[in-house]
């Protein structure tokens, strides 16, 4: 396979979804010793850069690009029929993750239109998509925009609750956007990850609405990246840089589930692993992932380019 897969989604240990380019949508309801292509039909120009799953039946992606290239698709059997469920009908929007907070309610993230990044919200898991109004946005930076890398530029709290972030780059400083009114509402915070034409923040993951981390760098220079993993301890209200770094661009990262403090990034250049809430990080792999993600069970996986997949080994 030649697809990059830069969506993701673990369920269980059994069931994982992946999708990428080339239409490409995968599916384990096995734990990873089968995949099946569950795409839909007439979507091969399409790059599906997140996906959100809730079962082995039920699962939400979400293609990126301008105007009608980013769409949104829910199924509720398997993969075997899907529903297109929005398509964007703004010119200048281009759609780059998803998240979910239950069941129900979902955000999908635009690049800023008029000065402003673009929230569409769902309360009926997928089905149907509404564009918020702008109004509790603060104004967007010169330049600035999100990165669709892994699907991980906008998040929800892994233990619940109202609270959303969203990360970004492109402009003066890269920061991260709260809300804790389910999107409707926002607040912004710069942070000492660089940022610059190509570089800012790629990924946040919060262990709980208090706990948070960011890793990035910059797409263009993977193998340099100083200062570009940060952590924040008050809801993503103030974030300091990690002790140590990566040091390499990561597109990915991930908290995992039933353990104190640990947390996984991944990049093209290697995967880091940090025991300490995101303060120290150490390389534990050099293969080339972009994106990562666990189930709340603990079992974790890693997608990225030429159709990789891999489930973490501890």
């Amino acid at each position: 396979m030649t697809a990059r897969l830069r969506g993701l989604s673990v369920v269980s240990h059994r069931v994982a979804w992946a999708s990428g380019s080339a239409g490409t949508v995968l599916r384990t309801v096995d734990g990873g010793r089968s995949w099946a292509q569950v795409g839909p039909p007439g979507t091969a120009d399409l790059q599906f850069r997140d996906i959100e799953a809730f079962s082995a039946d039920r699962a939400v992606i979400l293609s990126i690009g301008e105007g009608e290239q980013s769409r949104i698709y829910a199924t509720a059997d398997g993969g075997r029929t899907w529903t297109e469920t929005f398509r964007n009908d703004e010119p200048r929007a281009f759609y780059d993750c998803l998240a979910f907070f239950d069941h129900r309610r979902g955000l999908a993230l635009s690049d800023p239109v008029d000065g402003h990044f673009r929230i569409a919200s769902t309360v009926d898991g997928g089905r149907s998509w509404r564009v918020l109004p702008p109004d509790g946005m603060p104004p967007a930076l010169a330049g600035e925009f999100a990165f669709a890398a892994s699907g991980t530029c906008l998040v929800t709290a892994d233990r619940g609750g109202p609270f959303a972030w969203f990360a970004t780059g492109g402009g003066a400083a890269a920061r991260v956007f709260r809300s804790a009114t389910y999107g409707r509402t926002w607040t912004v915070t710069d942070t000492p990850v660089p940022s610059g034409p190509t570089a800012g923040i790629y990924s946040l993951a919060f262990r709980d609405p208090g706990q948070g981390i960011a890793v990035g760098g910059d797409f263009a220079a993977p193998t340099v990246a100083p200062d570009a993993a940060a952590l924040s301890r008050d809801a993503g209200r103030t974030w300091r840089t990690a002790a140590t770094v990566p040091g390499e661009y990561r597109s990915g990262s991930a908290w995992v589930p039933r353990t104190a403090r640990t947390a996984l990034a991944v990049g093209p250049t290697g995967s880091d692993v940090s025991d300490d809430g995101g303060r120290t990080w150490r390389r534990f792999d050099t293969g080339s992932f972009d994106a990562v993600d666990c189930a709340a069970d603990g079992t974790c996986w890693a997608s990225g380019e030429q159709g990789r997949l891999a489930r973490l080994s501890r």
